[in-house]
């Protein structure tokens, strides 16, 4: 703990409370002890000591004992050598500042009636008369409530004048757009300015009606703050005066609020810090002062300095855990769910990224908080208004990169945020999303890119819906944007080694020693009938869950797409059938899908959408099955490409013979083991067999046959089943002497 801010908060306090107990006993001497005193038009007496200690301060002599209590709770002046203050003697230092300056306040209001103006008005660049002094009931009324349901979720309370009329436009606009309050006090130290009046010549409007609120020119102005805050848990609270521990934690954990010192620091100052450190409001500074960073009475750190002013705000919302709420999507295009299931056709179609005509990737990673600025959205490479339009439309390699970062972000969400991306820009007008990882697939229609419609809001878009919807788990998240191809291809590389780690930290559980799976139903916007049941040995179709992010999603959302199913009595084991599974699929499905198997394609295989990463479908001529990933885009030995495939089967049907899954489920253990598993996989595109390749080496061996990738048919072999029986036959290929997959 910080010997300096402590001794300096505790020298503040003594001075400020020998100052105010002085004014109290020259206000008796002047009006009489039963002089009334108090905060003009509010029922709250003098709020923080009557939230606090219970006491109702109508006069004079009704301070006096609060005023013992102050002195009493000072802790002695710090020596200059062979002491170590601790954090308690500066909270009570602070409790002590408070409950002097409240009681000074409520003088100032009888020596000096007309010194603040109060009232609801707006105040404009030229006005002098500004400070408002505590808030009338009429105004707490309309205002405090917001406190409580969320619209207003704290406030900044910044004393002193910054740096530059600019960086205090900059730092409060900041905070209007997170919709917190401004509450103000504090003239800088040498009393030349404030931020309020720094506001006013810089052309910003100040008062109530605009959240920026000019309480007082003295740093005692910090009481009528606080007191607000007091005031609301007792209004809306339902916190009973006097019941001052359920009121400081109240207002920690419901009233998101800190302090801005943005300019030198008296001990004056610090002694109102330590005060706000009771209530859990830390102070973020750009002054060169000692920091207060362990945690105890606040979320995180009590003191933290040296923070650049453009970086004030977003340090300020960190350290006090504030999460976000954008409460609108600023694009040009309509958005909601209305729109998720909607079409480009080719004739509106303006541009094209990835499903298989370019690359497309979409990695969600999480980062240190000091790398992400929340809210930036950057493009690298061309945009859609950069494109010639004699090339409309046009395709486009695209990189969709989300950095996340939050004390409670954990590297086990990143996969539920990234599979978020498909159904949120699915939400815009004129804008169409298939698949996820590095098979997204964007088409973007004439008739958004007409309104304004750019890349760039596919990142507002992201940043918006995240906060909206996923605010809990992070602070903070910027989205980068590429369409160079090289940079493209670099960032894929870099998603797919994540991808491999994150499908590999299931690699050692079994289907058959988990009692519970989970479902997905993202996709039945595309595919109504659709419901993906996700087990630790076969991976979402899409790729984008394994069964650790279904868990991991049904921790952040209870109540979403990835739903705990316990599987129930065992119907199948050969094929993987449950009751369990079968009765929810039945229910999510609209009763449309009586049941399916987890392990087959020829016997009641699992429904397909058309987000899959893979089709296989059975070879009859060569008694096995071939399988074939979206990237691969010629023709199979099935007669169907995977467009075709994904059309045929897609919208949530289960057709026999055919199934869609992830390409990591090839080299699952339990892929088709009903109809004989690997050894069954008789063709495959050779990019898929390249990319599986380690994985099905490693398979291969289990399963005995050390060289089975070599005996699988590629295209360069053939693409017809009679060019490949050929190769079959000479591999002397397993599937050739298994029983028949059909019959």
């Amino acid at each position: 703990m910080s010997k300096i801010i402590i001794s300096a908060a505790i020298r503040g306090a003594h001075n400020i409370v020998g100052k105010a107990a002085a004014k109290l006993d020259a206000a008796i001497q002047k009006y009489g002890e039963n002089q009334e005193i108090g905060f003009p038009n509010t029922a709250y007496y003098l709020p923080i000591i009557y939230s606090l200690m219970g006491t109702k301060i109508e006069k004079l002599k009704d301070a006096v004992p609060v005023m013992a209590r102050c002195k009493a709770l000072l802790p002695a002046v710090p020596a200059e050598h062979n002491y170590l203050p601790y954090l308690g003697p500066g909270l009570d230092a602070g409790l002590a500042t408070l409950f002097a300056e409240e009681i000074s306040e409520a003088i100032r209001y009888v020596e000096d009636p007309d010194f603040y103006v109060g009232g609801e008005e707006v105040y404009s660049k030229g006005d002098t008369k500004i400070w408002l002094g505590a808030a009338e009931d009429t105004i707490f009324r309309k205002r405090g409530v917001e406190f409580v349901d969320g619209s207003a979720p704290g406030f900044a309370a910044i004393v002193g004048a910054a740096p530059s009329v600019q960086e205090a436009v900059d730092l409060v606009t900041e905070y209007q757009k997170k919709n917190l309050y401004i509450f103000c006090a504090a003239r800088s130290i040498d009393g030349k300015t404030s931020v309020p009046e720094q506001l006013l010549e810089g052309g910003v409007q100040i008062g109530w009606p605009t959240r920026i609120v000019p309480f007082s020119p003295d740093i005692a102005g910090a009481v009528f703050a606080l007191g607000f805050a007091n005031r609301a848990a007792m209004a809306f609270g339902g916190v009973k005066p006097g019941a001052a521990l359920k009121m400081l934690l109240y207002n920690k954990d419901r009233i998101f609020a800190f302090v801005n010192a943005v300019s030198q620091i008296s001990d004056e100052w610090y002694a109102n810090a330590a005060g706000c450190i009771n209530w859990g409001f830390p102070t973020i500074t750009n002054q060169d002062i000692p920091q207060v960073l362990p945690t105890g009475i606040c979320t995180y750190e009590h003191v933290v300095s040296n923070v650049p002013m453009a970086e004030l705000g977003q340090k300020s919302i960190e350290v006090r855990g504030l999460k976000v709420q954008v409460t609108e999507i600023d694009i040009p295009v309509n958005f909601g769910a209305a729109f998720e299931g909607e079409r480009v056709r080719k004739d509106d179609l303006y541009a094209e990224c990835g499903g298989g005509k370019t690359q497309a990737v979409e990695w969600v990673t999480s980062k240190r908080m000091e790398e992400v600025e929340d809210g930036k959205v950057e493009v690298f490479g061309l945009d859609l208004p950069d494109l010639p339009q004699d090339k409309i439309p046009m395709r486009l390699p695209m990189a969709v990169v989300v950095e996340v970062a939050g004390r409670a972000f954990q590297p086990d969400f990143e996969p539920i945020l990234e599979r978020q991306i498909h159904h949120l820009v699915n939400y815009a007008q004129g804008v169409m999303h298939i698949g996820q990882r590095d098979i997204a697939w964007y088409r973007i229609g004439k008739s958004a890119v007409e309104k304004g419609f750019t890349l760039k809001h596919v990142g507002t878009i992201l940043h918006a819906k995240f906060h909206q919807d996923f605010g809990a788990i992070f602070d903070k998240v910027q989205v980068k944007i590429y369409t160079d191809k090289d940079k493209v291809d670099e960032i894929t590389k870099q998603a797919r080694a994540v991808y491999k780690e994150r499908d590999a930290r299931v690699e050692n559980m079994r289907d058959e020693t988990t009692e519970t799976y989970y479902s997905c139903t993202l996709c039945q916007s595309f595919a109504p009938n659709h419901v993906c049941v996700v087990s630790p040995e076969r991976t979402g179709l899409c790729g984008a869950y394994n069964w650790m992010d279904c868990k991991a999603s049904n921790e952040i959302n209870p109540t979403g797409p990835n739903q705990p199913i316990q599987k129930g009595e065992t119907i199948d084991e050969r094929y993987g059938m449950w009751q369990g599974v079968n009765d929810f699929v039945f229910k999510a499905s609209r009763q449309k899908v009586e049941k399916y198997n987890f392990y087959s394609l020829v016997y009641d295989p699992m429904t397909t959408c058309g987000c899959c990463e893979a089709i296989s479908a059975v070879l009859p001529m060569c008694n096995g099955i071939m399988t074939v990933n979206r990237d691969y885009t010629g023709e199979t030995p099935c007669g169907m490409k995977f467009t075709t495939l994904a059309g045929v089967i897609g919208g949530g049907q289960s057709t026999p013979g055919f199934v869609g899954h992830s390409k990591y489920n090839v080299v699952q253990r339990k892929f088709v083991r009903g109809d004989g598993g690997l050894k069954r996989v008789v063709w495959m595109p050779k990019i898929l067999k390249d990319e599986l390749r380690e994985q099905l080496i490693k398979r291969g061996e289990e399963e005995g046959m050390p060289d089975l990738i070599d005996r699988i048919a590629d295209d360069t072999v053939g693409v017809t089943e009679d060019e490949i029986l050929a190769f079959l036959t000479e591999k002397k290929h397993p599937a050739l002497e298994m029983e028949p997959i059909i019959g």
